[in-house]
């Protein structure tokens, strides 16, 4: 009996690894991967902001989303995300700040400002996607992050593509952890865990 835990027990935990390693290759090949074409909106994700101005991660998205715009690829810009550790400003509103100051008309951008996570700025973009009629999104964040928001985007319906913020590697090692952790949040999310 002890035996037949042991072995279940191991052919769980190889099932799991083989799983992350199959879900690492696929963030991966999505992060390289721009699908940028006409849609409905331009789904900006969050990242940090400093009493009310872009982390530079949160302006290489804004900018990226911003010349999506220019190109006229979609009519509205969604910007996502709540408080983080401050309560004065919000990423969502940071962002609509930064795309109006750069020439976006306030009523094309549309703003989530409650998202404490990647599932709860998504979940409430869709829900506000699908109260506008809106079915198709460009996906502007990091590239490892877009794999994830895309899944999670199909599976209540929409049509998404990503276009992943022009970045510079931080190193191989560095890339292949965020691969990893992005397929381990993916798994949790299916496994219903809010990451």
């Amino acid at each position: 009996m002890k035996k037949a835990v042991w072995y279940a027990t191991a052919l769980a935990i190889t099932a799991f690894v083989v799983a992350i390693a199959v879900l690492s290759s696929r963030v991966e090949v999505q992060s390289q991967r721009d699908e940028a074409r006409p849609a409905d909106v331009i789904l900006v994700l969050g990242a940090a902001e400093y009493r009310g101005k872009p982390s530079p991660v949160l302006k290489a998205r804004l900018d990226h989303a911003l010349e999506l715009y220019q190109r006229k690829l979609a009519p509205r810009i969604m910007t996502t995300g709540g408080a983080g550790g401050e309560h004065v400003f919000t990423e969502g509103t940071v962002g609509r700040d930064y795309l109006t100051a750069h020439g976006v008309p306030p009523e094309a951008i549309i703003v989530e400002s409650e998202g404490e996570s990647t599932v709860q700025s998504t979940t409430i973009a869709i829900e506000i996607m699908q109260r506008m009629g809106l079915r198709s999104a460009i996906v502007v964040s990091d590239g490892y992050h877009i794999f994830r928001v895309k899944r999670m985007l199909q599976m209540r319906g929409m049509v998404a593509y990503g276009s992943p913020r022009k970045e510079r590697s931080a190193g191989a090692l560095h890339d292949r952890w965020n691969y990893v952790k992005q397929a381990i949040g993916y798994l949790l999310w299916r496994a219903g865990v809010p990451v």
